[in-house]
């Protein structure tokens, strides 16, 4: 079917949430061709998703494999591999026990749970610009007004802290929170990077104050960062860990982790695809993947930073921002006029989370390309 044609059946039947104008039809590793054969550089990658690329090999089997054996038996049962990627993901976070979802949305819909369940609190704080998921309860937690607003009134309560202003956190987080939603570094709102200072003094306020430091590392987990998780580099341990994205190269799935003493107990929490055994495959095979190029991210990000220097950008491992302003949407046009898909985030930002395999070639040729597009 043609290119056209989609449009057409997109825009009878299907509801116009989202704005697009590019058919992603197949990728192959960082790059991707659309339904008129134009090869692009994909420096949005699903949105920070596809951490091995499109399609990479060792996933592809894993899924195809668990495919012919069991797709699904729900967690009335022992799930396939399930086991096996909770003790990975708890090796890998630090934390003591896992639980799985199907989204990063899902995830901190579980620590909300979680947090009100250890601690018998009802209120949260969060940050400006940040962003947990768009069910009811990780909206109530997420600040964007726009997509906040038409849902009110939210559930839990929520506080929400200028990003990087520890004295207003220390003064909201008082006896009666439950936890505070932290994103160690802002992705949704352009790629901010808070100085470890307010990490760490974040966890201390929590400390006084009994309250969970709930970290959301769905889109700064799983290598994207240069290190497994974006609060490692701070050195602070949180009590409840979130990640979606990065975990299985595109196949839906999220995890909540916790430190010892917090758990769901039977009836507490639940899902029925949730930790599904294609997910767990897709997952296991993708962190075997990033085990082995996890050395290499961080020199991939210092080779954004110098191609973009003229720029400022603001970068960690493979999370790139520059800051553009309102002509922000004409250079994503440009670019990928150009072969470069790009995307922008919150108030005019450019964000670049291309996949964690991008060689050293594909990245100058992005980096020409936005800086083509930016002059």
């Amino acid at each position: 079917m043609k290119d056209e044609n989609f449009r057409e059946m997109d825009a009878k039947y299907y509801m116009p949430a989202f704005s697009r104008e590019i058919m992603i039809s197949r990728g192959v590793g960082s790059r991707v061709w659309d339904a008129d054969g134009m090869e692009y550089i994909d420096c949005v990658a699903g949105i920070a998703v596809c951490s091995t690329g499109h399609c990479h090999p060792r996933v592809v089997e894993a899924i195809c494999d668990q495919a012919r054996r069991l797709i699904h038996c729900s967690n009335l049962y022992y799930v396939p591999h399930q086991a096996e990627l909770a003790e990975k993901m708890v090796e890998i976070t630090g934390m003591s026990k896992a639980f799985f979802s199907n989204s990063g949305a899902e995830a901190n819909e579980g620590a909300i749970k979680l947090a009100r369940l250890a601690t018998g609190k009802k209120k949260f704080v969060a940050f400006t610009h940040g962003f947990h998921g768009r069910t009811m309860g990780s909206l109530a937690v997420t600040h964007k007004p726009a997509i906040r607003e038409p849902f009110e009134p939210l559930e839990p309560g929520c506080t929400f802290i200028e990003y990087g202003d520890l004295d207003a956190v220390c003064r909201a987080v008082d006896d009666q929170t439950a936890g505070v939603f932290l994103e160690p570094i802002q992705g949704e709102a352009g790629i901010i990077i808070p100085d470890n200072d307010f990490i760490a003094g974040v966890r201390q306020c929590c400390d006084d104050h009994g309250a969970l430091l709930i970290v959301d590392e769905v889109q700064t987990g799983m290598g994207r960062t240069g290190k497994w998780l974006g609060i490692h580099h701070s050195g602070v341990r949180p009590d409840i860990v979130t990640l979606a994205k990065g975990m299985a190269s595109g196949f839906p799935i999220g995890a909540l982790l916790a430190r010892d003493g917090l758990e769901f107990k039977k009836s507490e929490h639940g899902s029925t695809f949730a930790g599904g055994p294609l997910a767990c495959a897709a997952s296991l095979a993708t962190i075997s993947v990033i085990e082995e190029i996890l050395p290499g991210i961080a020199g991939k990000g210092e080779r954004f930073r110098k191609g973009l220097a003229s720029h400022d950008p603001r970068v960690r491992g493979l999370m790139v921002g520059v800051t553009v302003g309102e002509r922000c949407p004409q250079v994503q046009k440009e670019c990928a006029r150009n072969g470069v898909l790009v995307n922008c985030a919150a108030d005019g930002n450019l964000r670049l989370v291309p996949p964690l395999v991008i060689t050293d070639e594909e990245i100058d040729r992005v980096t020409d390309v936005v800086n083509d597009a930016l002059g």
